[in-house]
């Protein structure tokens, strides 16, 4: 799977964005960046950031409570990591 710097770099803000706003989940995240930024299939990801199927598994599936080593793991190859961000409130 061959993609383009501007598609990898649209794809990773519009991850980031989905995630600030809640729109879309860690796993789905996770699960996105792997198969349309690397295309590779788990066991070769997991491989890469140096934690096992099973937790890989785990996140994207959103079982589990995962370390925020291992979501960093899973995120440092697309230039992120987990951080703190304001909390957006509804207001009718």
């Amino acid at each position: 799977m061959t993609i383009s710097m501007d598609a990898r770099a649209l794809l990773i803000e519009s991850v980031e964005q989905g995630l600030a706003d809640g729109s879309l989940e860690l796993g789905a995240a996770v699960r996105r960046l792997r198969t349309e930024v690397t295309g590779l299939h788990q066991s070769q990801f997991a491989r890469m950031c140096k934690i096992s199927v099973r937790t890989l598994v785990h996140i994207e599936h959103g079982d589990g409570n995962p370390t925020l080593k291992s979501l960093n793991a899973v995120f440092r190859p697309f230039g992120l990591q987990m951080g703190v961000i304001k909390v957006r409130r509804n207001r009718p």
